[in-house]
């Protein structure tokens, strides 16, 4: 009778076991990625981030002014900022933050949710969500010089490349105009 006993409890043991790891590995529900979005607070974390970011972005327009101060209005700076300020202020984050689910269902499995929860519930998980918008301001700021830099390469060898591209064209239909 103990061997009945212990065999049937070593079957349930396994078949609960055997039940955990397939529903671990079967895809994130929706509501699952909505109770990781509310553990990590991402609506916040998202508010947190866009705020860090203005900051690099403010002085982008600063820098932009001070470069061409004496073809730009002496509002520049503040219209700018505002309008910048606006558009940050009125991004839909609710529906990003929606538009987000289906990615997350996709890409992660209830196990794989489960265990970011565990992580972000942990000391060091919660010191993560509480530094990563100061983290995201200083990188926007420490690399900010450097996509300047090469946006405006990019721009100018794209310009060279179109003024190019127009020569070459003209060449081409000059002898047909002809």
């Amino acid at each position: 009778m103990k061997q009945l006993l212990l065999a049937s409890a070593l079957c349930l043991a396994l078949s609960l076991a055997a039940f955990a790891q397939e529903n671990d590995a079967m895809p994130a529900s929706r509501a699952d990625v909505q109770t990781y979005f509310e553990a990590v607070r991402s609506h916040e974390q998202v508010e947190k981030m866009m705020d860090a970011m203005l900051q690099p972005m403010h002085q982008m327009i600063h820098d932009q002014f001070d470069k061409d101060r004496d073809k730009l209005p002496a509002d520049f700076e503040e219209r700018e900022t505002k309008i910048l300020d606006g558009m940050i202020k009125n991004m839909p984050m609710d529906d990003m933050i929606q538009a987000m689910i289906p990615v997350y269902q996709k890409h992660f499995t209830k196990g794989d949710i489960n265990a970011m929860l565990a992580f972000y519930s942990s000391p060091t998980g919660q010191k993560l969500l509480r530094d990563m918008p100061a983290i995201t301001a200083e990188t926007m700021s420490v690399i900010m010089p450097t996509m300047q830099r090469y946006i405006s390469e990019m721009q100018e060898k794209l310009q060279k490349e179109a003024d190019s591209m127009i020569k070459e064209s003209e060449k081409n239909t000059e002898p047909a105009a002809k």
